[in-house]
């Protein structure tokens, strides 16, 4: 039950997607002054080292955020030897289409002890990601609040610690219980001195479990109940599984019946020529490892399709591993 550990994808291509979208979503949220209730139901370890044994032996942070990495050296490097012209560039462009650029620079600042040349050897998860902008000079003053849920006791454990060296006090709470039931006891998130209720949660289990499937959908079920205003994002991988082909439909209709509109992203680099079968008779086949995700959001941000169709592209660019690389972006309701 407890085998998953998410250290060894930390900085994938399927972080990249949800981290993205995260932060593009969260950004528009906090463009209100109001305070947001954060939650997030599977919050592993919260920060990542890519120096160590579990991301090193999988390999995926090289073939994701340190191919990203790359990008965002050669636009600083861009910015620095034509500052004007590169302002009036970003004048011309809409804001939304900076996603990308918003992601990779909170992540560099996460690494910004060591050389700006050095690889990233800091990877910030979810939690530490919407800490980072709970805690920004034009933010802190609101006083949002995030509540993490992780069961598997050794990243509860490094969750706890690292929440601990923020000395965010009340701020951020942790506990080592089952997010999906957690979820249930903080729906509707209690109101400001106005009156005024807004939540955010991710939910994003590992689905090591095929039951996580189900658990997902009746976890966003259950909270369009409790409160349908919420903005829900889920994170799922796209495998060969019937649950999990069948998970952004379910989402989908839950939405629909709502009466909430809804976003679905997609991200696939591709699975390299050597993970096809071995050439050699009887010999085993390289493994691709997980090749696309998605990201179905409900209560989306109006500019959030705008942004995600600039950004994946780019994204989409950078990662590829071979054929069948793409991306796609569906609303509705």
């Amino acid at each position: 039950m407890f085998s998953y550990r998410h250290a060894f994808h930390a900085g994938n291509h399927a972080d990249a997607l949800k981290h993205v979208t995260l932060l593009a979503t969260l950004r528009h949220l906090m463009a209100k002054s109001t305070p947001l209730t954060l939650i997030d139901t599977h919050a592993g370890a919260g920060v990542y080292r890519l120096d160590d044994g579990a991301a090193r032996l999988s390999g995926e942070a090289e073939q994701g955020v340190a191919r990203l990495q790359a990008l965002h050296q050669a636009r600083v490097s861009e910015e620095n030897q034509a500052p004007d012209q590169a302002q009036r560039a970003q004048a011309a462009t809409k804001e939304e289409a900076n996603l990308l650029w918003d992601y990779l620079a909170l992540v560099a600042g996460f690494n910004s002890n060591a050389s700006p040349e050095a690889p990233w050897r800091v990877y910030p998860g979810s939690p530490f990601l919407m800490h980072a902008l709970m805690t920004e000079p034009g933010r802190a003053a609101v006083h949002d609040r995030l509540k993490l849920f992780e069961l598997h006791p050794t990243d509860s454990q490094a969750l706890a610690a690292h929440v601990a060296q923020l000395e965010a006090g009340r701020q951020v709470s942790v506990a080592r219980q089952d997010g999906f039931e957690g979820l249930k006891g903080l729906l509707p998130p209690p109101a400001d001195r106005a009156g005024s209720r807004r939540a955010l949660v991710l939910i994003d289990p590992s689905y090591e479990i095929k039951t996580d499937y189900a658990r997902v959908a009746a976890a966003v079920q259950d909270g369009l109940r409790r409160f349908a205003t919420g903005v829900y994002l889920v994170w799922y991988p796209i495998i060969g599984r019937a649950q999990a082909h069948d998970l952004p439909r379910r989402l989908r209709t839950l939405a629909n019946q709502a009466g909430r509109p809804w976003l679905h992203a997609t991200l696939a680099v591709g699975a390299p020529r050597s993970a096809t079968p071995a050439a050699v008779p009887g010999a085993e086949p390289a493994r691709p490892g997980l090749t696309a995700s998605g990201m179905f959001v409900i209560n989306p941000p109006h500019t959030l399709a705008a942004g995600l169709r600039a950004a994946l592209p780019v994204l989409q660019e950078a990662l590829a591993r071979g054929p069948h690389a793409g991306w796609t972006v569906e609303t509705g309701g």
